[in-house]
């Protein structure tokens, strides 16, 4: 299949605000994204908007504020997802078509049950959570991301293993956690199945802290996979990186038209559907 016959549905409601940088990362890259709303999945709309899951080779869920993150992030959403669109979204993934949340997208993956779901592909209940970062506030800058995976995620298959990303992060709840009696338990799971693929890091590539992880994450975890690899649950924003000038050092680079650090993200994925359909 040719990059430009790959379509992309980058899913919205009420609340989500960075579906047109979702759109652009994808259209940029030549595939042809689609800004599509959840009532057009569900048929609450004319017929003449009326659109299928099924006929999109990728999912996407965008950053923002969904649904005002009311009850906890992304909570709502997934709730909506599951009443009325759960198993088209769960053969959706069975397929081993990519689907990728960014920020919000990561908190609803993790509300939907598609993240870590070890088990199953969708499991009945969250098996993790995004809690308030330990700042207790909005975190907004740049952040290093040491690539971790060994070649499980789709959507990091052109990222060598090791090689450090700026992705900006911007998240209130980006604090996972795993049921406390279990945490150690599910962390080994994680790194044992190559579902960890990124991890926060400073400037010189070492885990550290705060303000290098903003959250507080649990071992420094920026995204994970399903244990298929087709789906990635990531906090920060590649989207917003897709050019060199979107880095805080662009200044100091040649050619500030060139690929940012986000672009691997896209272009990886792009690369797996185009191969195997």
């Amino acid at each position: 299949m040719n990059v430009d016959e790959i379509k992309v549905c980058v899913l919205r409601i009420e609340g989500t605000n960075c579906e047109e940088e979702a759109y652009n990362a994808f259209k940029m890259l030549g595939a042809r994204p689609e800004k599509v709303h959840l009532k057009q999945l569900t048929g609450d709309c004319p017929p003449s908007m009326r659109r299928d899951l099924d006929d999109y080779h990728i999912l996407m869920f965008p950053g923002g504020f969904s649904a005002g993150d009311y009850v906890r992030a992304g909570a709502i959403f997934a709730a909506r997802i599951r009443s009325s669109l759960g198993h088209e979204v769960e053969n959706f993934v069975s397929s081993g078509r990519p689907v990728l949340g960014v920020c919000n997208g990561f908190q609803i993956l993790v509300e939907l049950g598609l993240l870590p779901s070890f088990d199953e592909v969708m499991s009945e209940e969250p098996q993790a959570a995004l809690y308030t970062n330990d700042s207790a506030r909005f975190e907004c800058r740049p952040t290093y991301l040491k690539h971790e995976n060994h070649g499980k995620c789709v959507f990091t298959s052109l990222l060598p293993r090791g090689e450090i990303v700026l992705f900006p992060s911007a998240h209130a709840e980006g604090n996972l956690r795993f049921p406390a009696d279990r945490e150690s338990e599910i962390l080994q799971r994680l790194e044992e199945n190559d579902q960890i693929v990124f991890r926060y890091v400073d400037a010189d590539g070492a885990y550290a802290g705060y303000p290098w992880s903003p959250s507080g994450t649990l071992a420094n975890i920026a995204g994970i996979c399903n244990p298929d690899g087709n789906v990635l649950g990531l906090m920060p924003h590649p989207e917003r990186v897709m050019f060199r000038y979107q880095h805080p050092d662009w200044t100091r680079e040649q050619d500030p038209n060139a690929p940012g650090d986000g672009r691997v993200i896209f272009a990886s994925a792009l690369e797996h559907v185009s191969k195997r359909y």
